[in-house]
């Protein structure tokens, strides 16, 4: 028999706040996070917007040797699981602590590290220049551990890497080792970095990111039939996942259950997504099944939503596919037209807002979207959040490689 999972303690980091309350206010008000490019001098490139984590002091969350130690996506980790501990009273003893684990991954790690150590070498030509901290700041891994590290959690601490659903996955990774009994709690979610000239240059030059630098706060219009491409963001979010037995004896606050997940692969290409949504399909057929729910049970899905021309068009076909009429009915935005698109991390921070969207029965809107697009022509949420019941959400979270992730999150029920 499996475990019922709930979700406890919540944290988030992004361009919209460094709360998770900050944020979620932004996402309400339906506020951009984009601007100009700050972390370097964007001028010679073509794409000089991004959505930048504002005023960020990692000394806040660790010590100042510490800061100098880690890479920018291990700190945002760091801040983002620490306001979740906080929130649901995470606690490891020598007693739990083989039963505590900490699964907070990226898609590419430590690259702004790798970048700035390598110019390093380059320019000295000196391999004594370098950090010896080096390979700890670029591995994928390295935010997790450092978590567990923090925590004294002696559970798992790998990640599952899937580009821009490993937010996604890492969380659903999570509940499937407490559900089976292996582990009673776990810190989940993903964090990221990479906003630097060779990330930029490289996402611009297949091109997926908008060029829209005049306007960077509506460059980002999901669904909408004149988008030009996402906006590149940073951020991390984590939520505490337990036991639903673990989480009464403390008598936590319990903000969601998670009760379903799917994963799959397109096996089609490496970035382009299967133009018929087989695999997003398969993903989304498979939460739905796993949760034990019909498609008229979902309130709102959370789309993946990166206003791209071929991933809104793929997802508004795989919904429409699953869902039937009910498309038309269930509401689905995109809140990365507020957030931007920052990889491994954001599916981890629409996880905290489809739980937020319950708890407060708020449906975000999708900003930006002023004509749709033809072949979009299901409920997006325009511009404006809308008040309405929801008690059960679907985040749905795609991914270079093929990779297609969908997690539900149920209002909790005793």
């Amino acid at each position: 028999m499996t475990k019922r999972v709930v979700i406890t303690g919540m944290g988030a980091i992004s361009p919209l706040g460094h709360t998770v309350e900050q944020t979620w206010t932004a996402i309400k008000e339906g506020r951009s996070g984009a601007g100009p490019i700050t972390h370097f001098n964007a001028s010679d490139l073509l794409v000089q917007i991004a959505a930048e984590v504002k005023d960020w002091d990692p000394a806040t969350v660790m010590p100042a040797k510490e800061v100098r130690r880690r890479d920018r996506f291990q700190q945002f980790i760091l801040a983002a699981a620490k306001e979740a501990a906080e929130q649901a009273g995470f606690t490891v003893t020598d007693a739990n602590r083989h039963r505590s684990g900490a699964i907070l991954g990226s898609a590419v790690g430590g690259v702004e590290s790798y970048y700035e150590q390598a110019q390093v070498l380059f320019e000295t030509k000196d391999p004594r220049r370098i950090t010896p901290f080096g390979i700890p700041m670029l591995m994928v891994n390295g935010g997790s551990d450092h978590v567990s590290i923090e925590f004294g959690t002696m559970g798992p601490s790998y990640v599952p890497v899937s580009a821009c659903a490993t937010g996604a996955d890492c969380i659903g990774h999570a509940f499937d080792l407490i559900r089976m009994g292996r582990l009673d709690q776990v810190i989940a979610g993903g964090g990221e970095a990479p906003i630097i000239p060779i990330g930029i240059a490289a996402f611009d030059r297949v091109g997926a990111c908008s060029r829209e630098n005049a306007s960077p706060h509506t460059a980002s219009r999901p669904f909408d039939k004149y988008r030009t491409g996402l906006i590149f963001s940073e951020g991390a979010a984590a939520l505490v996942l337990e036991t639903l037995e673990h989480a009464q004896q403390r008598n936590a606050t319990i903000y969601g259950e998670i009760v379903g997940y799917g994963s799959t692969s397109d096996a089609f290409h490496i970035t382009a997504p299967d133009p018929e949504a087989k695999g997003a399909i398969l993903a989304v057929r498979q939460a739905l099944s796993d949760a034990g729910l019909q498609p008229a049970d979902i309130d709102y899905i959370n789309a993946h939503g990166t206003a791209t021309a071929l991933n809104d068009v793929m997802e508004t076909k795989a919904i429409k596919a699953v869902f039937g009429e009910h498309a038309y009915r269930v509401p689905m935005s995109s809140t990365k037209s507020m957030t931007g698109h920052g990889m491994g991390a954001t599916a981890a921070l629409e996880a905290v807002f489809s739980l937020l969207a319950i708890r407060d029965c708020i449906a975000p809107p999708t900003i930006n979207l002023s004509e749709p697009d033809p072949e979009c022509d299901l409920d997006y949420v325009p511009n404006t959040a809308r008040k309405l019941q929801i008690d059960c959400v679907m985040s749905n979270s795609f991914g270079f490689g093929g990779h297609n992730v969908s997690l539900i999150f149920k209002r909790f029920v005793q």
